[in-house]
């Protein structure tokens, strides 16, 4: 702090020999009229020596008393600084003698109740005595404990096995339930099947049916056409066109919706041999391999 914006003393002090004091007899008295020119110029120019000197001096002066007025305002910072430290420093110290007077006053309630402290000395003798009772009643228990609990690991095994053969009939249960389900799809797999040969056989039936009956139809109008062609052949007409038309007409008819091998009888329905239908193949898919 002291060596804070410090000059040194040399630049304080002021040169004796480069500025005159104001007593000098050359500054005082003024040079008789008849002096010479150059010695007049002499004298100004050592005024202004001096004046500059002087000048020189004064700034210097000035910024002494500007590092000065600096340091000042440092040196009261830090008395600032130490006081409020100071303050800190005390008001800690006061807390730890209030702690410590507290800590005594804490210490003599102890002692003085220490004195109180035989009788609970007494009791809590009596107690250890009873704790010890009961601990060697607990020790019994405790191999008492130890007794089952070998009779219960016993049981545990045998349990173990028990669970064992519970768990197999689990699985054999299981097993069961899955066949049993399997049977189940099976059955409705088959009655659907069923259901489907019976629509199909239905479907068959009417198809027989409707052939059938155009069967019997085409016969009928074969049977008319016959007629119509064998009384036609009487009339001498015919020999040069006549009705010819309506026999050819009638023998379109019959070439046309009468098959010659259903004149005898039913037409017999192939079995097919070619791939199953799709409801047989996703029958087929269903069945487990």
């Amino acid at each position: 702090m002291a060596s804070r914006n410090h000059i040194a003393p040399r630049g304080l002090n002021l040169r004796p020999h480069q500025h005159r004091p104001l007593d000098d007899s050359r500054l005082l008295h003024r040079p008789p009229p008849h002096a010479p020119p150059h010695l007049l110029e002499e004298r100004v120019v050592a005024q202004s020596r001096d004046i500059e000197f002087l000048l020189l001096d004064n700034q210097r002066l000035a910024n002494a008393h500007v590092a000065l007025k600096r340091d000042l305002d440092a040196a009261e910072q830090d008395i600032r600084h130490l006081s409020a430290t100071a303050a800190s420093v005390k008001t800690e110290r006061d807390a730890q003698v209030r702690e410590v007077y507290e800590r005594s006053l804490k210490l003599e309630a102890e002692a003085r109740s220490v004195n109180g402290l035989a009788a609970e000395v007494d009791q809590v003798r009596a107690n250890i005595d009873e704790l010890r009772a009961e601990r060697k009643e607990l020790a019994e228990n405790l191999k008492q404990v130890d007794s089952d609990l070998a009779k219960t690991e016993l049981e545990l095994q045998q349990l173990a096995a028990v669970k064992a053969g519970t768990e197999t009939m689990h699985k054999e249960i299981q097993r069961g339930r899955s066949a049993i389900e399997y049977e189940r799809k099976m059955h409705s797999n088959n009655l659907e099947l069923s259901g489907a040969m019976e629509k199909h056989m239905k479907s068959l039936a009417q198809e027989i049916d409707k052939l059938r009956s155009e069967l019997a139809n085409a016969e009928k109008m074969a049977m008319a056409a016959a007629a119509a062609v064998a009384q036609g052949y009487p009339n001498p007409e015919t020999g040069y066109g006549g009705n010819f038309g309506s026999g050819l007409y009638a023998a379109h008819q019959v070439q046309g919706g009468v098959i010659p091998a259903f004149q005898y009888g039913p037409v017999p329905v192939p079995v097919p041999h070619g791939p199953p239908a799709p409801y047989d193949m996703q029958l087929q898919q269903q069945v487990p391999r």
